[in-house]
């Protein structure tokens, strides 16, 4: 088995603006796996914010191969969940379960998974002024978006909820605090975004902050993102949040991903499928949580100057498969 792992840089159609920053490009590593005739192919976006950069997650891939390229890509796959979460494991387990597919003559996600052929996703409102805001969430509602993910900082949460909500009085929306919301008023801001029809707000405090929601009352549902990354934080987020959000890139792959996603529910979490900046090769890996999720935002490929070749397809707030 040959593994090859190779940089992407894809400059973005906008600037992408979160709390803590802009971002003009989405820096990838691209994963192939041959074996036989056969080649499978997958994606990560490593994320700064987990310590991880293009070179660091090269190195590691690099440095599991002797371990894994004498396997075959079953025991390959299997062996792989020995080593750490994050986007290296993630593009090598997502290779893994497309070379699989190509093996038994499908293409991935099937033949182990039956995908729903259009699945609503969210679209992204980057961090702006009000007006911007509310421009950008116009555009999508134009385009047929049904689902808002609001991007937030610390200020004037309350003007750029009511100008987006304005602007898409139909829409579903969910407000994304990417950790910025330390030094607010938890307990009266959400009562101040109630009457706004918020379906839920991600991750207001830093991860590791948690247990301070335990005495705030939320009448919004709250969900867990970057305080959830495998299955080995749920009982601490229990009693906290509603909702955690699955990012393969976080997870280490699919396989952790599906295991995470059984658990919670058992333990009485729903499920929020997420993504970082990517193209469709890394939205596609995420489809089989996707199809079962309360909440998806796979909208990486929409914010991209350009998507691969024969990527999904985004019109009428839906991703498509065909």
């Amino acid at each position: 088995m040959k593994i090859d792992a190779q940089p992407h840089s894809i400059e973005l159609a906008t600037p992408f603006v979160i709390s803590r920053g802009a971002r003009t490009h989405c820096h990838t590593v691209r994963v192939t796996v041959s074996f036989d005739d056969n080649q499978g192919i997958g994606e990560c976006t490593p994320y700064p914010r987990y310590g991880e950069s293009v070179d660091s997650v090269i190195e590691q891939i690099n440095s599991w191969i002797e371990d894994l390229h004498r396997l075959k890509p079953k025991a390959a796959k299997q062996q792989l969940q020995t080593k750490p979460a994050g986007a290296a494991r993630n593009a090598l387990d997502c290779a893994l379960w497309d070379l699989l597919g190509k093996i038994e003559g499908k293409t991935f996600p099937s033949p182990h998974f039956d995908i729903n052929s259009s699945i609503e996703t969210a679209m992204t409102v980057s961090v702006g002024n009000a007006e911007t805001m509310a421009r950008q969430a116009k555009q999508y509602v134009e385009q047929g978006a049904t689902l808002l993910k609001v991007k937030l900082d610390a200020d004037d949460v309350i003007e750029r909820v009511a100008a987006v909500r304005a602007a898409a009085p139909d829409c579903k929306i969910i407000l994304d605090a990417n950790e910025a919301w330390q030094s607010l008023d938890l307990a009266s801001l959400f009562v101040q975004l109630a009457p706004y029809n918020i379906a839920m707000i991600e991750q207001p405090l830093p991860s590791g902050e948690d247990q301070s929601l335990a005495n705030i009352a939320h009448p919004i549902p709250l969900c867990a993102d970057e305080s959830c990354h495998t299955r080995s934080e749920l009982a601490e987020l229990s009693g906290l949040y509603e909702m955690i959000n699955i990012k393969l890139d976080k997870t280490g792959g699919l396989t952790e991903a599906l295991l995470l996603e059984q658990q919670a529910r058992e333990q009485g979490f729903t499920i929020m499928v997420g993504c970082m900046l990517g193209t469709s090769v890394a939205m596609k890996a995420a489809l089989p949580i996707a199809t079962r999720a309360e909440i998806v935002d796979l909208d990486g490929p929409v914010l991209l100057g350009q998507d691969i070749e024969d990527g999904l397809k985004y019109h009428s707030g839906k991703l498509h498969l065909d």
